[in-house]
């Protein structure tokens, strides 16, 4: 016998009236957030000026070994430098409007100075200091709608890994805007925000992951990483 569904809803009699999460839905923050927590078996959403998004499946070349190399990177640095914490695809509620699940992040804690801080329910709250997106290309939605949102909010570098272009992206905000950070003669990327932290273009984009990290550990080697950490441990 087929079940009778309610009229009004379409759901089943006692079953829960939270509604699904859709693709362009606009909500406020916390109905995002509730409709989210009542759907344990969806993997990402992000809210984005009030719209829904929910990306497509992840692909392994086009994404998942490039945000796993991402991961790779950052978390060797992190490793060595006390004071700072890694997020892989961890929501960060920015504004009310925008709760955006990054591929990666790296941000101070908030107990050395960091501008973001960690809600007593365990999210991210605030702008991390680097964020970093796996893309497809230069018009990609994190070139764009994201790319806003995160220099709007004050996160103070903005990585992007064109997959399909083969380049990568490195922003700095700068007075309320992003400029591109200019790489060095060797050909790497240098933080600002966090020092040590080198990035080997080339080798990343060729999927050498052990010239990556020779590079990083060049970084961590080097004086200003040391002067940062001292900092970092003043602020405690």
């Amino acid at each position: 016998m087929k079940p009778v569904l309610n009229d009004l809803t379409g759901r089943l009699p006692g079953h829960s009236e939270i509604p699904p999460l859709e693709p362009g839905d606009r909500l406020t923050r916390d109905e995002f957030e509730r409709r989210y927590a009542a759907m344990p078996h969806l993997k990402k959403a992000e809210l984005i000026e009030g719209v829904v998004y929910m990306p497509s499946p992840v692909r392994m070349y086009r994404h998942g070994t490039p945000q796993a190399h991402l991961i790779t990177w950052i978390g060797t640095y992190r490793a060595a430098t006390p004071g700072t914490e890694l997020g892989d695809n961890t929501t960060a509620r920015l504004d009310l409007d925008n709760e955006p699940q990054p591929d990666s992040m790296l941000l101070i804690v908030p107990a050395c100075g960091g501008q973001a801080k960690i809600s007593d329910d365990d999210y991210v709250e605030g702008a991390p200091e680097l964020v970093a997106e796996v893309a497809s290309s230069s018009v990609s939605f994190d070139l764009h709608t994201k790319f806003n949102v995160y220099r709007r909010c004050g996160v103070k570098e903005y990585v992007v890994w064109r997959v399909l272009d083969s380049a990568i992206d490195w922003f700095v905000l700068s007075s309320g805007t992003y400029e591109r950070l200019p790489s060095a003669t060797e050909g790497l990327f240098k933080s600002t925000a966090f020092p040590g932290l080198w990035l080997d273009v080339e080798a990343m984009l060729a999927g050498d992951l052990a010239s990556v990290l020779r590079t990083v550990q060049s970084g961590l080697a080097s004086h200003e990483h040391a002067a940062f950490v001292e900092q970092l441990s003043r602020q405690k």
